[in-house]
């Protein structure tokens, strides 16, 4: 690997701290934001749901009928719609009725959310 093929480390403490700290480390959550994560994360906190968005997100195409997702599960076709719709309502996925067949995909920009908020966590803040 040549040096010009390294990333560059920024100079300012606070551009260190985006590189090197999750937000959740990194200074405390406003009443707002940690809002809007607690309700990605209530919708991910259920093993159901978060298989489904894991079956989903990787399908092939990237988009999942729900006919491809009911069989997976000793559930009933409602309990499966309801789960989905909890998803659907945190904004993690998005659907479009197809004839009599509903088809989900992933929302990038708001699992990234989640995603960022611990990544990357390489050690607790120092105090």
């Amino acid at each position: 690997m040549t040096a010009t093929s390294l990333p560059l480390v920024p100079k300012s403490k606070d551009a260190q701290d985006a590189v090197c700290c999750a937000p959740i480390a990194r200074q405390p959550l406003g009443e707002d934001e940690a809002a809007e994560l607690a309700v990605l994360l209530k919708a991910v906190a259920d093993p159901v749901r978060l298989r489904l968005l894991s079956m989903i997100g990787s399908h092939a195409g990237g988009e999942a009928c729900v006919c491809d997702l009911t069989d997976a599960f000793e559930l009933t076709a409602p309990t499966i719609s309801h789960h989905l719709k909890v998803l659907r309502t945190a904004g993690l996925i998005g659907s479009e009725r197809r004839g009599t067949w509903v088809y989900y995909w992933i929302i990038p920009e708001t699992v990234n959310k989640l995603g960022a908020l611990f990544t990357p966590l390489v050690e607790p803040a120092r105090l």
